[in-house]
């Protein structure tokens, strides 16, 4: 174990301190100071649910077609309407009318902060379920970030309208990928703001599965944070509608599960 010098110390602590941002981070977080966000999911009335039940039994009766009908359409956003998705022309609109009424529900509340780590690199470290991402290192250098499974690499930027899930948002996207003879391996993570700038967002996925084709991992993260200094939790948690003008579309992927991914 070495020990330095309580000068080379304090050289060491001011140069850490003193270091600029990174702009990835600009206007999101100021370095040490800590911010309160959620955790939680963008949720449509449950009175979608009905809908998504007819386009699901559709989708069986003809999944080679819904495959390939799902796979052209915008990701996490509505689908264009078919009559073979399983819905009339009038319960596509109401279905669309309810989806424009999905709300960011606050599952749990996590603190997040921006700190400079050895190397020159950052991380946004997290309390509670959300602490997943504090492992992730940024690099300024490489505009990239790096974690256990390796290097997440930039990705072009985000710029989702409206009737995407989480609504109109614009940010940056980092993206590990690999496949080897024991399976696939990805990790997805978004840095963001909501329209309107009142809220960041951070979007964080990892998935793993066999060379079986078996799911190993799947955890996805969203966090809503307010922005600004010193700004309270009840305003990030309030819900706040996603989508403020009609819909093209309803959900590309369906599931029992009405929150598609980002």
């Amino acid at each position: 174990m070495k020990f330095y010098a309580p000068l080379v110390a304090l050289s060491l602590v001011t140069s850490l301190s003193s270091a600029e941002v990174p702009k990835v981070f600009g206007g999101l977080f100021e370095q040490d100071i800590p911010k309160k966000g959620f955790i939680g999911m963008v949720m449509p009335p449950q009175e979608i649910e009905k809908y998504t039940a007819k386009v699901q039994a559709a989708a069986r009766k003809d999944p080679k077609w819904f495959r390939e009908f799902s796979g052209q359409a915008k990701a996490g956003a509505p689908l264009p309407y078919d009559e073979r998705i399983g819905l009339t022309k009038a319960e596509y609109d109401e279905y669309l009318s309810l989806w424009n009424k999905r709300e960011f529900k606050p599952i749990e509340e996590v603190m997040l902060l921006l700190r400079q780590s050895s190397g020159n690199t950052w991380a946004i470290t997290s309390t509670g379920p959300a602490s997943t991402i504090s492992i992730l290192r940024y690099d300024a250098k490489t505009d990239t970030f790096r974690s256990p499974n390796g290097e997440l690499k930039r990705l072009a930027d985000i710029t989702a309208d409206a009737s995407s899930v989480l609504g109109a948002w614009s940010g940056m996207e980092w993206k590990f990928e690999e496949e080897t003879g024991l399976g696939k391996t990805k990790e997805n993570l978004a840095l963001g703001r909501m329209a309107g700038d009142q809220y960041g967002i951070i979007v964080y996925r990892a998935q793993e599965v066999s060379a079986e084709g078996t799911p190993l991992l799947d955890k996805s993260l969203v966090i809503r944070f307010a922005l600004g200094k010193g700004v309270a939790a009840k305003e990030a948690a309030a819900p706040a509608k996603t989508a403020t003008k009609p819909a093209a579309k309803p959900a590309a992927k369906t599931s029992s599960k009405t929150t598609p991914k980002k």
